[in-house]
């Protein structure tokens, strides 16, 4: 499936995000830039240990945040690691934090003169955020970043594990657009 608002493609897929020609690649990270299990752990482990060795220099990074990597041996130039919540009950901020971890992504995106950038469900894995509430935010904070900036993004791709998961996002974006018409 795919949208344009502006000059800006907005496509979701199923497929594995490591195998994405695109400029940039997100991570769902944890706040220690550690590595870890699923996306997390793909994306390090198709990446090569120089992704590893630049998240060690910068740290960590605060859940709502980003930073930035090289791609190592991915065909993405870059990592964008994005630290979502760890959802509880949804009355912990998750939705904010969530949002912000989005607009992150692709505030360091347009900064870097990235044009194409591929994300994954972020904290929808092993930090429990329920996916079609993750869907809303996450493609709504895209919808408002490219209404409000519509600059220098070309394309915007989710790309989902799962045919669920892409089922979700699909009919979430469908909402999304129906109510803005």
């Amino acid at each position: 499936m795919e949208i344009h608002i502006n000059h800006t493609t907005i496509s979701l897929k199923r497929g594995d995000i490591t195998k994405e020609d695109a400029d940039a690649i997100v991570n769902a990270a944890n706040s220690r830039l550690a590595g870890g299990g699923g996306v997390d752990g793909a994306i390090h482990k198709a990446g090569g240990p120089e992704i590893m060795d630049e998240c060690n220099k910068i740290g960590k990074c605060e859940p709502g945040n980003a930073v930035i990597t090289t791609g190592g041996m991915l065909k993405a130039r870059y990592v964008i690691h994005a630290v979502g919540p760890v959802y509880k009950d949804g009355n912990h901020n998750e939705e904010n934090i969530l949002s912000a971890a989005y607009e992150s992504c692709l505030r360091l995106a347009v900064s870097r003169g990235i044009e194409t950038i591929a994300f994954p469900s972020i904290s929808t894995g092993a930090y429990g955020y329920p996916t079609e509430a993750a869907s809303i935010v996450a493609l709504k904070t895209v919808l408002n970043h490219l209404k409000n900036n519509g600059h220098g993004l070309k394309l915007i791709r989710f790309v989902l594990f799962s045919d669920v998961d892409l089922e979700i996002y699909r009919h979430s974006l469908n909402k999304l657009v129906a109510s803005q018409n």
